[in-house]
């Protein structure tokens, strides 16, 4: 009687299931203490979505891999890696006898990552800045060719397509000539073809992807990616910014059928790169015990050279992520907005602050700090960019100026402030990379660094429009709908 019930009845019973389940979901986040926004977002589709807000809450808001996966990389306290960690430490009586006034400007900084994640200060680095992902490529490729010892590899996007396979290519024929050669790509994010996986391993490259998923595609948004971009080369030259390895970050002349994609990267020779390799190990010791692997006893000297670079170029490499006790990069940024004394310049792709920043930005503008944030027009997502929009309205309210870029795809992740600290990285501007997302920044103290930036900014403007408060608030009521409805949504994007 009771299974015909039911038979007959299908939906409601299927309806009261969903509900316990949400229910019982909704208990365990509350008890979580999370972030109350992303809680209440959560709650929302739990509740007001019956199997929708479910299938959502699993992807987006469900934090029990957090404890459950990542206590497996507590690797912070493994001896090998903290040992080549400390050795970079330079001791806090050393730093206030540099003669160095931007550095000096950003000490509470410098001491914040120190004693949040031992991100100590390295000195002697040569930093260039790369604009787009055909100067980028270009210059890898050449370190690649010059490569001796080894290349590391971390990226969010590795695709087998055209510049993915020319990539593999060189790595190709730097392991034919003795080179190791690792890489960890992201499960979610790279489309890489079984017939790109076994040329790599034939060819004798490890590789790892980081937190494999069945279905890709469908999980594009799932919680805790990689979305680094690293490349090591002989433990002294490091690349990281925010160019993946895909087409989609090269232009090509007169292919007026593809997006244009701005972007920037950096090229970091020196003490810093030693910072690199020790977040890059952290993680490849992570997938290979994923993997089951047998995790090596001691790391080679070779991954930690010594180094005499000429330029004296202070960088600190900021990494945070899921498995991080802070939000590293998040309070770094805070505090270089808070700190500021005449000017804050932003470009991201994706403005969706948390309550933190969105605080210190508006707060900082009415202070008469002079805040510019350069964001695009046309974002690669459709619910970022009405989310990031919602936010438009109180910031120009707050004497913030906002430009729209208008010539194609920006992507480019960095900050300027007061003329000499910049910081060019992986995060953008919200909440999935300061919560979410293993991301990794280099935060460098340098008026000439921070010159090429302000540049690089100011001809960027060349092709942006600014967004004037007054018309702003003419747009149409439906997009004001839609920009409220996705703000709902901005802690799971």
């Amino acid at each position: 009687m009771i299974l015909d019930w039911v038979y007959r009845n299908w939906f409601f019973t299927a309806l009261v299931l969903n509900y316990v389940v949400a229910l019982t979901g909704a208990f365990f986040l509350i008890k979580s203490n999370q972030n109350p926004r992303k809680t209440v977002s959560s709650l929302l589709f739990l509740i007001a979505l019956p199997f929708i807000g479910l299938i959502i809450y699993y992807f987006f808001g469900l934090e029990y891999r957090k404890s459950k996966i990542f206590k497996r990389k507590d690797l912070d306290a493994n001896a090998l890696v903290k040992e080549w960690n400390e050795r970079l430490q330079i001791s806090d009586q050393r730093i206030h006898e540099l003669d160095d006034q931007a550095l000096m400007d950003r000490l509470k900084m410098v001491k914040l990552l120190k004693h949040n994640q031992n991100a100590y200060l390295t000195l002697k680095n040569d930093v260039k800045v790369l604009i787009n992902g055909n100067a980028t490529f270009e210059s890898i490729f050449k370190d690649i060719d010059e490569a001796q010892d080894h290349i590391h590899l971390e990226y969010f996007i590795f695709n087998d397509d055209n510049i993915g396979n020319a990539f593999i290519d060189k790595l190709i024929e730097a392991r034919n000539r003795g080179v190791e050669v690792k890489l960890i790509y992201d499960s979610v994010g790279s489309d890489l073809s079984r017939a790109g996986k076994n040329r790599m391993k034939d060819a004798g490259i490890d590789y790892h992807s980081f937190m494999p998923v069945l279905f890709s595609d469908f999980t594009r948004k799932a919680n805790y990616r990689n979305h680094r971009k690293i490349c090591i080369i002989d433990g002294h030259i490091g690349y990281l910014g925010g160019i993946n390895v895909s087409d989609s970050y090269v232009n090509k002349k007169g292919d007026t059928g593809r997006l244009y994609w701005r972007d920037t990267h950096c090229r970091i020779e020196g003490h810093a790169v030693k910072s690199l390799q020790v977040q890059w190990l952290l993680n490849w010791y992570f997938v290979c015990q994923c993997d089951k692997e047998e995790l090596p006893h001691e790391i080679p000297s070779s991954y930690f050279p010594e180094i005499d670079e000429v330029e004296d170029v202070a960088v600190q490499i900021a990494a945070s992520g899921p498995d991080t006790d802070w939000a590293n990069i998040m309070e770094a940024l805070f505090i270089a907005i808070n700190t500021a004394q005449r000017c804050v310049r932003i470009t991201t792709p994706y403005f969706i602050p948390n309550e933190s920043i969105l605080t210190a930005l508006k707060s900082a503008a009415r202070s008469g700090i002079e805040i510019e944030i350069l964001v695009p027009r046309k974002g690669d997502s459709w619910a970022a960019r009405y989310a990031s929009r919602s936010y438009f309205t109180e910031i120009l309210e707050s004497g913030v100026k906002l430009y729209w870029y208008t010539k194609g795809m920006l992507h480019a992740k960095t900050m300027v402030v007061d003329d000499h600290f910049a910081t060019i990285g992986t995060s953008n501007m919200d909440y999935r990379s300061f919560d979410i997302n293993f991301e990794i920044n280099a935060l460098m103290y340098n008026e000439r660094i921070s010159k090429e930036l302000n540049d690089l900014f100011d001809k960027d403007l060349l092709d942006s429009e600014q967004i004037i408060l007054e018309r702003w608030e003419k747009r149409n009521k439906l997009n004001k709908f839609k920009e409220s409805f996705c703000r709902l949504w901005a802690p799971l994007l």
